[in-house]
């Protein structure tokens, strides 16, 4: 029992630093412990390495681990692609080679075997998809037709150029320094893709997350049936029961059922361990994206937002003060005003009260429908997109 425990325990540890190290950057994990874990293994713990590093091999070792660190974080690589298809495959493997021996069973039919085959197939294709799909790369040529399709808000964007490519800057577009290249309606680098997410591949990565979102539940849930028919088999309850003589309720029978499948299905139970975790996060992650193409924001526009906010709430806040600042003066300064009672000026708002409220005023949120419909069929892959190409041409 006490081994079974430990096994369980060594899962969930593993899975806690796996995703944190993984994932603990994304937007869902801000402020909790996942994304401290996460900048304790990305800087905390590589910081203390460095200067170990600097004090055994001096200066000759730390520019060897700095060019791997360039390499491996400010470049394109497939680093986290191979870590992907390595994490799919080798899940697929300890679930066919531990499971499959168990279908057909009492709740699962034959069919299981291939559909999950298939389900890991379209995985794959929708990775590739969003991995190597254009984002919608500006450039030169179709800089003028994306001007046109995403108008500047004179707010959190204005027309300027980009300092790099040298070309105007569409709205809602970024230069991105790992692949050094302006894309339309970016939304974040992705390291798994080693890709970009913009305006032309959001569709594949908004599938890639909801379909692996349903594939890790249904390998969790396809798990458990399996473990349950097992139970039914081999008929465990009847003979905690009959030959054991455990009283016949959930309380009583739940203790040894649990140290017996720890026992004789840990491997089945680490997985749905790993999968339930894995299709938590994926969920999470994939809702937060859903709700950003609700309103047709994109991860970096919520940041830009919270800076331009941010920014206006301070300028209105110095105004306020100014303005009661003067309004002090002006009032020490007239002999004929009566003084102020006590408990008029205690309950006195603040002039920093009076600011006005700044409010998000996304341009771009044209209603739920049209919204999604945008991600669906980007605005560079309609026809109007293309009469506007011709018309600039």
């Amino acid at each position: 029992m006490a081994v079974a425990w430990l096994l369980v325990c060594h899962g969930l540890i593993t899975a806690l630093v796996v995703v944190s190290f993984l994932c603990g950057q994304w937007p869902i994990f801000q402020n909790t412990p996942i994304q401290r874990i996460h900048h304790f293994l990305t800087f905390g713990a590589y910081d203390y390495f460095i200067r170990c590093v600097g004090y055994i091999l001096g200066e000759k070792g730390t520019n060897v681990i700095r060019s791997v660190e360039y390499f491996c974080c400010d470049r394109p690589n497939p680093i986290l692609q191979i870590i992907y298809l390595s994490i799919l495959g080798a899940t697929y493997y300890f679930i066919a080679s531990s499971s499959f021996k168990y279908i057909p069973g009492y709740y699962l039919s034959e069919v299981h075997r291939y559909m999950s085959l298939l389900g890991i197939a379209i995985g794959v294709v929708l990775f590739l998809l969003t991995s190597y799909t254009d984002p919608g790369t500006v450039k030169a040529e179709n800089v003028s037709q994306y001007i046109a399709a995403y108008p500047y808000d004179n707010m959190i964007y204005t027309e300027r150029e980009c300092s790099t490519c040298k070309i105007l800057k569409p709205a809602r577009s970024k230069h991105c320094s790992i692949c050094d290249r302006c894309v339309a309606r970016f939304d974040h680098h992705c390291g798994w893709m080693n890709n970009c997410i913009g305006e032309k591949n959001t569709r594949y990565f908004m599938a890639f997350l909801l379909w692996h979102f349903f594939l890790c539940l249904y390998g969790t849930v396809a798990l458990g049936l399996i473990l349950a028919g097992r139970l039914k088999e081999l008929k465990v309850v009847y003979i905690l029961t009959v030959y054991y003589g455990i009283e016949n309720s959930f309380r009583s029978l739940a203790p040894h059922v649990v140290q017996w499948l720890l026992g004789a299905y840990n491997t089945q139970i680490l997985l749905m361990v790993f999968l339930s975790i894995v299709s938590l996060l994926v969920g999470g992650f994939f809702g937060y994206h859903a709700n950003l193409c609700r309103t047709n924001t994109t991860t970096n526009e919520t940041f830009k937002w919270q800076d331009y906010i941010s920014w206006q709430r301070k300028l209105k806040e110095a105004k306020a003060s100014v303005a009661a600042l003067k309004a002090g003066i002006n009032g020490m300064s007239s002999e004929s005003k009566a003084p102020e009672s006590k408990w008029k000026a205690f309950f006195r708002r603040s002039p920093l009260e009076d600011a006005e409220t700044v409010v998000k005023n996304n341009m771009y949120d044209k209603g739920i429908i049209h919204n999604i419909w945008e991600i669906i069929t980007p605005l560079s892959t309609r026809r109007s997109f293309s009469r506007t190409k011709s018309k600039a041409g």
